[in-house]
């Protein structure tokens, strides 16, 4: 017979290997601290493979930035944690330039090539009827609250689908990006200029443009108060002077009720405008030159108009710059709106046959540990409200806090015809007018015109 003196410590042994094998359970299971995890090690999707999109220059293995020299991890980490939390499941990613991503992206839509669409086009796709509405998978997941976004972000990315009424989500923000004023503090300070204020106006811009234009009291080299872009994005800087006076570029959403407003005061004071700035510019602004000294110690550009952030951020605290360079917000109006609105929402295709799995990867993009994933590796602007507290942002808050505000202060929702022949005829009928081919009222009437016709023939 046992003694209970044995049988308990016997028991206390069996006791204890227990606990230390759910321990070991627990620590290989899913942690779902930081990693969107909302399954829990589901095997649910065991056996299928979601087919992921992506626009730009994502690599899959790691990969030296040309920037900082680091080496940044590849998507090959993003992959493993989804199919961690996923087991059994498999992403596929298929990674497109941005150059022809519309007409690429059309073409894989029509072939069912992919399930998740990076979607930054989602305006003009939605009506096609090619796209998964979301709204049933967001009232459908208690794990998941659109209040996770930056404020605007998911009413800018709404859009109609073929038998709407009313504006619908049918994607959710991915990437962030938004446009703003930048300054150099440096030659400010050469010339002896206040800095620009955090919401400027045009006529402050102007005033200040004008001051630093010549010949720099310090450097003695030549400077030049403002650059801007006067081709690819041209449109969008003019649209946004004309909010900056309380106008618009028109209104409506769905094509049959588009109304233009091209030709209005508002838009042909800002085009004025952008004409005189010119001669405080350097040459070259049409055909997107003069600006190769920008983030670099040699910076002969004051003010820099209608700028992304895009390597912004990256390059600045690479070089040091990172003090030298100020952030203005871009023209709003009276409500405080302005600005282009950027970036890329994702989206699930109709014809996908994975549609709970592409749900899973979409509320992966969206969390912490792909937002964050994003920030550091790819120099990308997360879309959600938790990114402010990323130790990387707050190492980067002098210059990511006014990007922020920018990305909860556009104009919403986004331009319907952003990514559409209009956004072309205005842009092409801008650069005539920069470069003395017609009068700015000339080239106003013209776009209003030829956008119009253009829906009415649509």
């Amino acid at each position: 017979m046992v003694s209970r003196k044995k049988w308990s410590y016997a028991a206390f042994v069996c006791l204890f290997l227990v606990m230390i094998a759910l321990v070991g359970c627990s620590s290989s299971g899913s942690s779902t601290e930081n990693s969107g995890d909302t399954s829990d090690g589901d095997s649910t999707f065991d056996g299928q493979t979601v087919k992921v999109q992506l626009i730009g220059d994502f690599n899959m293995d790691d990969a030296t930035d040309p920037i900082t020299g680091a080496t940044n991890k590849g998507l090959k980490v993003v992959k493993e944690e989804f199919e961690r939390l996923h087991p059994g499941a498999k992403v596929e990613f298929i990674i497109m330039p941005w150059e022809g991503y519309v007409e690429k992206t059309q073409a894989m839509l029509t072939s069912g090539e992919a399930d998740v669409y990076q979607m930054p086009g989602v305006a003009d796709f939605a009506p096609q009827g090619v796209l998964e509405p979301l709204q049933t998978y967001i009232d459908g997941d208690d794990d998941f609250s659109l209040d996770v976004f930056i404020d605007n972000q998911v009413e800018g990315w709404k859009a109609l689908g073929p038998d709407d009424e009313e504006l619908q989500i049918y994607g959710l923000p991915f990437l962030g990006d938004a446009r703003f004023i930048t300054y150099d503090k440096q030659l400010f300070d050469e010339w002896g200029v206040e800095y620009l204020s955090d919401y400027p106006t045009m006529e402050e811009v102007m005033e200040k443009a004008k001051q630093m234009t010549g010949t720099n009291p310090v450097s003695g080299e030549q400077n030049y108060g403002i650059w801007f872009r006067g081709d690819w994005s041209s449109a969008f800087t003019l649209v946004n002077l004309a909010e900056g006076q309380n106008g618009s570029w028109g209104e409506g959403f769905a094509w049959d009720e588009v109304k233009f407003s091209f030709d209005s005061p508002e838009m042909l004071k800002g085009l004025e405008w952008l004409l005189e700035m010119k001669d405080y510019a350097p040459n070259g602004i049409v055909s997107n030159q003069g600006n190769e000294a920008w983030l670099t110690e040699q910076n002969n550009n004051a003010i820099m108009l209608n700028q992304g952030p895009g390597d912004l951020v990256k390059q600045a605290y690479a070089q040091g710059l990172e003090d030298r360079i100020g952030i203005a917000q871009e023209f709003k109006n009276a409500e405080g709106q302005g600005g282009l609105f950027a970036g890329s929402p994702i989206t699930i295709a109709k014809n996908s046959k994975v549609k709970d799995l592409a749900w899973e990867w979409i509320k992966f993009a969206t969390s912490d540990y792909v937002q964050e994933y994003l920030f550091e590796e790819r120099g990308l602007i997360p879309s959600v409200k938790s990114a402010l507290e990323f130790d990387s942002v707050k190492e980067t808050e002098q210059l990511m806090g006014p990007i922020f505000e920018a990305l909860s202060t556009p104009m919403t929702p986004r331009y319907p015809w952003g990514s559409s022949q209009p956004r072309f005829i205005l842009t092409s009928e801008v650069e005539a007018a920069l470069t003395g081919q017609r009068t700015a009222e000339e080239a106003l009437d013209r776009a209003q015109k030829e956008s119009t016709d253009w829906v009415e023939s649509r």
